[in-house]
């Protein structure tokens, strides 16, 4: 980027035309116009993302902006859950510019940046895309090697395109920033106002081990299906707690999906399977429902106990939801588990975690149940 200062009058005439172009894109989608005011550092103009917000946050009364869970919920829900909800899973900023080279820079929570299993790159990571031709097409990721990170792709063909930034699955954000050439036009794009789809469940619904943030599961399916998302997927603790039911409950979705089975046994699931959705019935009577069933571990074919795990907890949630639509209650659907990942035993990177290729077959198998609940946006 240029290092040529900025003049006053330059500034106050780039100002002027970039507050017409916020305006004319927010009013075409019929939203206001969020209030930005770069901070302009010799060439380039960076936009502080807390100014018009991320997609992907439930609620706004959260202790630290980037969190997925409101702050009241320290102390309700269980001490790794609230631990994991300062992960910023699943929460993703959009914009607009015709810039030819954009930079990110962000700050992280944690300096633990990867895991044995799962790169920096899906872990800590932020992770650029651009529309093209009316298709979401990946752009760029950060490789982290410290907490504080900056991201630059140049050399952009020119013209002005939508893009979209997607946040660290396994680390929390402190401060995000995304920065362009000081002449180039910038749109903040503030959440969308469409009834969301809620996933409540396991580390494989946070993104393990997704190589980077865009390709979790959630994400793939929040492009195609064109609707915002939140994840609430917490890391060997999905297990269909009331409090995060509750908490659920306050969220007005289009759809809820609950991807709880993979820590979760028979018993425990026959326990609180039923009473998760009537706590999600009722404060929500119009919001469907989907009950997905635990994917097959690669390695089942040749381990009986993983077969039976595998046999009787879904059994017992197949029980559950076969009692709640026998007794009237509307809006379920349910997803069997055996062929999420597919046949060939190529889909995970432990087992037990999908790879990118098994995070898009669990995407091809819920896109077409998801599809007819959400409707066009």
């Amino acid at each position: 980027m240029s290092k040529h200062p900025l003049s006053r009058r330059s500034f106050v005439r780039f100002a002027l035309l970039a507050a017409v172009f916020v305006l004319g894109a927010s009013m075409a989608r019929g939203e206001t116009a969020p209030a930005v005011k770069p901070k302009i550092e010799g060439g380039a103009a960076f936009y502080n993302v807390q100014d018009w917000g991320v997609e992907g946050r439930g609620w706004n009364d959260t202790k630290r902006y980037f969190d997925r869970l409101p702050g009241k919920a320290e102390g309700v829900v269980r001490e790794p859950v609230w631990g994991l909800s300062r992960d910023s899973a699943g929460m993703v900023a959009r914009f607009e510019t015709d810039a030819t080279e954009i930079s990110v820079r962000y700050t992280l929570r944690s300096d633990r940046l990867a895991m044995p299993h799962m790169p920096a790159t899906g872990v800590s990571g932020v992770d650029l895309y651009a529309k093209h031709k009316e298709r979401w097409r990946w752009l760029t990721v950060a490789q982290p090697t410290s907490k504080s990170t900056t991201l630059t792709t140049g050399g952009l063909d020119p013209g002005r395109r939508e893009y979209l930034l997607y946040l660290p699955l396994y680390n929390g954000v402190e401060s995000l920033e995304i920065g362009v050439p000081k002449d180039a036009a910038f749109v903040p794009e503030p959440p969308r106002k469409d009834k969301p789809i809620v996933f409540y469940g396991t580390s494989i619904c946070q993104g393990g081990c997704a190589s980077r943030p865009g390709m979790l599961y959630t994400s793939i399916l929040g492009r195609r299906l064109d609707r915002p998302v939140i994840n609430l997927g917490f890391s060997g603790n999905g297990t269909m707690d009331a409090s995060m039911g509750e908490l659920m409950g306050e969220l007005d979705a289009a759809v809820y999906v609950i991807d709880c089975l993979p820590n979760m046994s028979a018993d425990v699931v026959a326990q609180r399977t039923e009473p998760l959705v009537r706590q999600l019935r009722k404060a929500r009577p119009d919001a469907a429902i989907v009950l997905v069933e635990d994917r097959t571990y690669d390695f089942a074919f040749l381990h009986k106990d993983a077969r039976d795990r595998h046999a009787t907890s879904r059994a017992a949630l197949k029980a559950a939801y076969d009692k709640l639509v026998a007794d009237g209650v509307k809006g379920l659907s349910y997803v069997p588990g055996d062929t999420l990942l597919g046949a060939d035993g190529e889909s995970t990177v432990d087992g037990s975690h999908p790879n990118d290729l098994g995070m898009m077959r669990m995407a091809d198998a819920l896109a077409p149940v998801l599809k007819p609940l959400v409707g066009k946006p």
